[in-house]
């Protein structure tokens, strides 16, 4: 228990104690040379920070703030500069856009800055993901671990059985309190339901693939990978950009990054990571599964032959 207390001090420590950006892309819609100067004040402002990118018009850079794939869009509309940024992206990044529309512009004046994806009224502090996310991730946890140490002997049909009932369950109820009960979560519930149910069976999968293949073992590296290392890579607390290099891979791969990503996709960021969150989801389900129902026929077949091989034994006595 020490050991797991001492990985999950390290790695939040690690991914939190002094997050940093790293060249955090900014739509820029304006010509070249009221972009480069934009782009030099940014470097004096936070150097390395944000990096801009080059749009065509207003419209694809608003686009690009809307789909996440720019923190915050800066617009020339014929001499009228704007700073576009979405809130949904939580307070830190507020906290690090908002301070650039006080930056002087290239006439002298003030940025005129929007936030275009606030938060939800039931989020003020945009943490309503991650809290649904991380209690979710612990009681697939839970679930996997408590499932060989209350019943061992179930069939791999019924082992199943349970992790369905409780996906979609965990998934259901979930959604209830975050989305409907606090209004904290904006989005369709059957979507949302949707993704978090497959969230909750592919940590609860893994959960129970490690048991199954490292025996009492798995509970502490289950805890580690499963909870730990997944949610402090989630991306509920700050974006993955902000991670150290070698977290940040885990946020695109592991059930509670993917999940936090499509969640935030179906709430504000139209669909971002939503296709892909599900398909590497149900990979998760299916391969553990797949895993979990081999090593069961594999430790069948065993039993099997060690049987005969008494009865024979037996006889020949």
């Amino acid at each position: 228990m020490l050991t797991i207390g001492l990985v999950f001090i390290a790695v939040f420590l690690a991914a939190f104690h002094t997050p940093k950006p790293d060249h955090l892309p900014i739509a820029v819609a304006a010509s070249d040379r009221t972009a480069a100067l934009f782009d030099v004040q940014l470097q004096r402002s936070q150097p390395e920070a944000f990096q801009i990118e080059r749009y065509d018009d207003a419209q694809s850079a608003l686009s690009a703030v809307e789909h996440r794939k720019a923190y915050a869009a800066y617009l020339d509309n014929a001499g009228h500069h704007q700073l576009l940024y979405a809130g949904a992206n939580g307070l830190a990044i507020k906290a690090m856009i908002a301070p650039l529309g006080h930056v002087a512009d290239t006439q002298g004046e003030r940025l005129d800055t929007r936030d275009v994806l606030p938060l939800s009224d039931g989020d003020s502090r945009g943490l309503s993901i991650f809290y649904a996310s991380f209690g979710l991730v612990l009681a697939g946890f839970l679930f996997g671990q408590m499932t060989y140490q209350l019943a061992p002997r179930l069939s791999f049909a019924q082992r199943m059985l349970s992790l369905i009932i409780f996906a979609v369950v965990g998934g259901v109820l979930t959604t209830l309190i975050s989305a409907s009960l606090f209004g904290a979560i904006p989005g369709s519930f059957l979507a949302l339901a949707g993704v978090i149910t497959l969230m909750a069976g592919a940590v609860a999968a893994g959960t129970v693939l490690l048991i199954r293949v490292f025996g009492p073992l798995g509970v502490p590296l289950a805890s580690i990978f499963m909870l730990v290392m997944g949610n402090a890579t989630s991306g509920g607390v700050l974006p993955p950009s902000f991670l150290p290099g070698w977290l940040q891979p885990l946020a695109s791969v592991m059930p509670a990054g993917v999940g936090v990503r499509a969640i935030n996709g179906l709430a504000y960021f139209h669909n971002d990571g939503v296709g892909s969150g599900i398909v590497i989801l149900m990979v998760w389900i299916v391969a553990c599964v797949a895993a979990i129902f081999g090593l069961d026929k594999i430790a069948a077949s065993s039993a099997i032959v060690h049987v005969a091989h008494r009865g024979k034994s037996a006889r020949a006595a």
